[in-house]
């Protein structure tokens, strides 16, 4: 151990860290999670995300109080301050994939000229910059086309938050940490219990009307009720990954398990590893596992060359599939929405059999036991005795299955709704965690009746700063955010569910129309080159 009296420097972190050592900062301090590494509840691979970083705002939002007094159990002494984060080995060492090897990029001055031009207003309001006229055409190589779009979206970003530098990122944390302490100070993290009273009564309602229907054979009409069931629970299962019912690990996920697992069929362990990565390094196309779904959506030019994807440990590469599906992903959207729980469905059992996604695992082993023989009795009771033994014939088993699954189609649309909309940019290390939340995340409006039927969701921006507060007390935690961007120039995203339904079909709109110029600045160097033009490239 080093002695704790000399400060660390940064170069002493790095020589840490390129041996292997799992090094993180909080309040000044080195911690040394190497031995913590597996044994984390959030996952392992939510800790490697901040290997590195100065990561106290973090920390703070997912941990309780009593947990954080045990950090200085894993400090190996004080660093040089001010703190420059450093990129994390687990984001520095993804390999290209095949198809970026060797690629040819397009010159500096094609990359200038595609990022300068007109200024136009966004759907969200905000200013974006279109290429200037003739630019689009320079760009012939997929990778300097996608660098360029790359670079006008982190432009727009640039422009619309506070300043970069360090000073003015630490003055947003300093408030971030006020503000997290009012939301301590007014019992935000108190659980309103009798909520969850109010919220039992639903689905018992919800899943009695569906066995009453079954009874009497009006079973598409039961479907809709199950779906309702499924839908409506899951919100609850949300607040056990964050712990935000008990507060206990093992309660809240026992809690959790039994309602994903055994009501719903998915896998409580995949879904709260791939979260914690997604709230932490929120809309990293190569990182956040939400983000990830080629070839059927393309949100981000990234997604272009294709990306390693650090959660799944898989290539998503990009190629002709590609090319043909992600300019009609407008179109494909609500479809695909409304029966991706059987994707869901995948990798929940991947997760628990097939071991995927174990460096994001940290769960206790009995978790994984109880999971699989939550998941086993769901399709003993679902799969065989309701749509195999009940349902009369394959025509109405189809019916039921399907409809069932798309009633659940909301929760999947107001879960893109809060990100896919919204920037996918790296501003740099010097971004605070508050700024890249707010830059990346979207809120629904609506008024506080309809707030069941969103279960919470429709606070994301508020949920990602602070992820334990229970979802019952999320409106009254927009009211200290909407104050909190007020004084600090901050943007907060909230728009009503339409408009919000327009912005991400707007940007899946944009990114395919992308595509399409791609392909045929790809067509046209193809062309140029077999008749013997000159390319300008090098």
């Amino acid at each position: 151990m080093m002695d704790t009296k000399a400060t660390i420097s940064p170069a002493q972190v790095e020589h840490l860290i390129s041996q292997g050592h799992i090094i993180v900062i909080y309040e000044g301090q080195a911690l040394k999670l190497d031995k913590w590494l597996d044994k984390h509840p959030g996952g392992g691979l939510a800790i490697l995300h901040m290997v590195g970083r100065d990561a106290g705002d973090e920390i703070k939002a997912y941990h309780t109080d009593k947990t954080l007094k045990t950090m200085k159990a894993f400090s190996i002494g004080p660093v040089d301050l001010p703190w420059v984060n450093m990129i994390p080995p687990v984001q520095a060492d993804v390999p290209a994939l095949p198809s970026q090897k060797g690629e040819t990029t397009c010159s500096e001055k094609s990359e200038k000229k595609a990022a300068t031009g007109t200024c136009k207003l966004t759907s969200n309001g905000r200013k974006s910059v279109s290429p200037s006229p003739g630019a689009v055409e320079e760009q012939l190589t997929k990778e300097g086309y996608t660098a360029a779009m790359e670079e006008r979206e982190r432009q727009d970003d640039i422009r619309n938050i506070p300043s970069l530098d360090m000073e003015q990122q630490a003055e947003l944390r300093e408030k971030y940490q006020a503000l997290h302490q009012r939301v301590k100070d007014e019992g935000l993290y108190d659980c309103p219990y009798i909520e969850y009273g109010k919220e039992c009564a639903r689905y018992a309602s919800l899943f009695g009307m569906f066995l009453y229907l079954v009874s009497i054979g009006w079973y598409l009409t039961s479907a809709l009720f199950l779906g309702g069931f499924w839908q409506q629970i899951m919100f609850s299962a949300h607040d056990a990954g964050h712990r935000g019912i008990t507060g206990s690990v093992a309660k809240d996920t026992i809690i959790g398990t039994f309602i994903a697992d055994f009501c719903c069929g998915l896998s409580f362990g995949w879904w709260k590893s791939s979260h914690n990565v997604h709230h932490l390094i929120t809309n990293m196309p190569e990182h956040d596992p939400d983000t990830q779904y080629l070839p059927l959506f393309a949100w981000s030019p990234t997604f272009f060359r294709g990306v390693r994807s650090t959660y799944y440990d898989f290539d998503f590469v990009w190629d002709k599939v590609c090319e043909i599906m992600v300019p009609f992903q407008k179109y494909t959207y609500y479809p695909i929405m409304a029966v991706a729980r059987f994707n869901l469905y995948f990798l929940s059992w991947g997760h628990v059999i097939l071991g995927s996604a174990k460096k994001a695992s940290g769960a206790p082993r009995w978790a994984r036991q109880l999971e699989i023989v939550g998941m086993a009795v769901y399709w003993f009771l679902f799969g065989y005795c309701l749509v195999w033994r009940t349902l009369p014939d394959w025509p109405t088993r189809v019916a039921f299955v399907l409809l069932s699954h798309a009633v659940t189609m909301l929760i999947h649309v107001q879960i893109t709704l809060s990100h896919w909309g919204m920037s996918t940019a790296d501003l740099g290390p010097t971004e605070s965690f508050v700024s890249r939340q707010l830059r990346t995340t979207m809120d629904v409006d609506c008024p506080q009746w309809l707030d069941f039927l969103h279960g919470g969701l429709q606070f994301q921006a508020v949920h990602h700063l602070f992820p334990r507060v229970p979802r019952h007390n999320l409106r009254k935690g927009q009211v200290l955010l909407r104050e909190f961007c007020e004084d600090t120039g901050l943007e907060y995203h909230c728009y009503g569910f339409a408009k919000g339904n327009g912005i991400i079909l707007s940007r899946l709109e944009e990114v395919g129309k992308m595509v399409e110029t791609l392909v045929k600045c790809q067509t046209h160097l193809v062309q140029e080159y077999t008749e013997g033009a000159p390319i300008s490239l090098h």
